[in-house]
């Protein structure tokens, strides 16, 4: 306690140590600090050419704003609400890597100049917990020239390699607000059938990575009456919890990690938090570990359930981009969809709605400008609210007629037709 009160600040003292021209990594979504960020803009007229880097963004990101844009410029590895108008502005950056990659970049083309975390209070051995968000943030740490961390008591100290040591970190920030959650809305009766028929594509002991949003809410409501399931993936939220505690999600039939919950990032409620909060089921590791499509292959009857924004007749997957704006981005996608491929019993699945503001969402041609996500060679189901279309080891056509057979019937003729069109495929 000693070392750690001579490094308690102010968030505007803290934020001193930041120099124009400086690159700054600010731990991952939920983990986002809450006042560092606020204090740094309020440097706009000292700064020039700072960088700002990070994944899904949880706070206002300001220093995207045009009047910030002579002293900061963000560099985003995943775009979001707040920072997508930016991109196409050309006020920010983005980067298409692969997640389980992103710490490699801080290790050589991103050397990291300063980290902004948020830690738990540090035990009486004196180890602070990342809680929510281990990911790259903790890279970001073991590079950072300097490192500044808000303390706070509403971050769940979490289990695995979650831990930095007080005398790893410059500069103690104290604040006590809630940190950031996520809200879940109401599934819709479409969500709830493609999570239905998702469902049709587990057994019982499978190991599963989910993402985040309505489709994966929906898979894991359907698995109520499963035994024995697992979890390694990226995140997780309050959907797993639930699972857990009705004894669904054990973890005994997993063939790594048994009995453990491998993620690397956690996004959820409060009452979420508290579960995560000391709870030795949750295994926290970095993403070069998680996300690694050789470790996450040593799960037996491993699924990947995966969302996009469009699939074309080819079998392409374009979950990151609108055309050519930048929506999200590549995130874990390919990384568990090759990493369950090559599992024994593995399946790649991709789950979307058919349509979305009556537009097909199962297209002839990606839109122009878009970028294709996954390829067709790595994808073995795609799902719809209309059922499932099984491609593994299948024909240009027979992939071509099984993604028609779950679009919106009231695209089915123009699609079949554009087949011919565009591709010479007679279905």
């Amino acid at each position: 306690m000693e070392h750690y009160n001579e490094k308690v600040c102010t968030a505007e003292e803290a934020v001193k140590r930041v120099k124009s021209g400086d690159r700054i990594v600010f731990s991952h979504a939920a983990g986002e600090p809450l006042v560092l960020p606020g204090a740094l803009m309020k440097r706009v007229d000292e700064l020039k050419a700072v960088e700002i880097v990070h994944m899904v963004p949880m706070g206002e990101a300001l220093y995207c704003k045009p009047e910030y844009a002579g002293s900061f410029r963000h560099v985003a590895l995943f775009s979001g609400g707040p920072t997508r108008e930016a991109i196409w502005e050309n006020r920010a950056d983005y980067i298409p890597y692969f997640f389980n990659e992103i710490p490699f970049l801080f290790e050589t083309v991103l050397p990291v100049n300063v980290a902004m975390i948020t830690v738990s209070p540090p035990d009486k051995k004196g180890f602070c917990s990342l809680g929510v968000s281990v990911d790259y943030t903790k890279k970001a740490v073991e590079c950072a020239q300097t490192v500044i961390a808000e303390v706070n008591p509403t971050m769940p100290r979490t289990h695995g390699d979650s831990f930095i040591h007080v005398s790893e970190i410059d500069c103690f920030v104290e604040v006590n607000q809630p940190i950031h959650e996520l809200k879940n809305g109401k599934l819709t009766t479409i969500e709830e059938n493609i999570g239905r028929h998702a469902a049709e594509l587990i057994e019982d002991g499978c190991t599963l990575q989910l993402g985040i949003g309505g489709i994966p809410d929906a898979v894991l409501k359907n698995l109520t009456n499963f035994k024995d399931l697992g979890i390694h993936s990226e995140m997780i939220s309050d959907g797993v919890k639930n699972l857990v505690e009705k004894g669904v999600i054990t973890g005994r039939q997993k063939t790594l990690h048994k009995g453990k919950i491998v993620i690397n990032f956690l996004m959820g409620s409060r009452e979420f938090y508290d579960w995560i909060d000391d709870n030795p089921i949750i295994e926290m590791r970095t993403v070069d570990y998680t996300n690694n499509p050789y470790i996450i292959a040593q799960n037996r009857d491993m699924v990947a359930i995966n969302s996009a924004l469009e699939v074309d007749l080819l079998g392409q997957v374009c979950a990151d981009t609108l055309g050519p704006r930048q929506f999200s981005g590549v995130g874990g996608q390919v990384d568990f969809v090759r990493g369950a491929r090559m599992s024994r019993g593995g399946k790649a699945i991709i789950a979307l709605p058919s349509s979305a503001k009556n537009l097909s969402r199962i297209v002839p041609t990606l839109k122009e400008g878009a970028a294709v996500t996954t390829s067709r060679n790595d994808v073995d189901y795609v799902v719809t609210e209309f059922g499932i279309a099984a491609l593994k080891g299948k024909t240009v056509r027979e992939r071509m007629k099984a993604l028609i057979n779950v679009a919106d019937p009231k695209s089915r003729e123009d699609l079949s037709r554009k087949a011919y069109e565009i591709y010479h495929i007679l279905l």
